[in-house]
């Protein structure tokens, strides 16, 4: 009788002690390496959305936010959350002059966040003159990877560079 209790004890510490060690290899696994791989998909999703504000698709625009995002613009409140967003958006679309391009010259990862930063150019017309102007500046985008591996912008902001400047007529030829 005391081998068998001596067995079992032997085989529940032996099998307590393999569970301690597997938990312990798991627990010191490093995480895969999806730096590369997440840089590449928030530059490609950033390609994309310079693109769809070209293309004046305010649903695509805005789809690119996570819904607790915040948009900092020049002279504006900040808007919080997709439906402030997609207020502003739609104002700026509104302008029919209105061009928008930016891109990034940083992408950088840690984690489940994030960043770009760059320049853009926009042209619109001046609500008080009328008249086409355009601003350069520049801009961060913070980013966060969201459950199912895709990217959203979560805290967007823009700076120009210096005053809005007119842009000169075409010239008749």
């Amino acid at each position: 009788m005391k081998t068998l209790a001596a067995t079992c004890c032997a085989a529940a510490l032996a099998c307590t002690m393999a569970g301690c060690h597997g938990t312990n290899d798991m627990a010191t696994a490093p995480p895969p390496d999806t730096h590369d791989a997440d840089v590449k998909a928030i530059s490609d999703t950033e390609a994309q959305w310079s693109q769809t504000w070209q293309a004046r698709d305010l649903d695509k625009i805005v789809a690119v936010y996570a819904d607790d995002a915040v948009l900092m613009t020049p002279g504006e409140p900040p808007a919080q959350g997709k439906d402030k967003i997609r207020k502003v958006g739609g104002e700026m679309l509104k302008d029919p002059s209105l061009v928008l391009s930016f891109k990034p010259s940083r992408v950088d990862v840690s984690g489940p966040l994030g960043y770009t930063q760059g320049a853009y150019t926009m042209r619109l017309t001046d609500p008080r003159t009328h008249k086409l102007m355009e601003e350069h500046g520049s801009y961060v985008t913070t980013w966060r990877k969201q459950s199912d591996g895709s990217w959203k912008a979560v805290a967007d902001i823009a700076t120009p560079s210096g005053p809005e400047m007119p842009v000169a007529p075409a010239k008749k030829m």
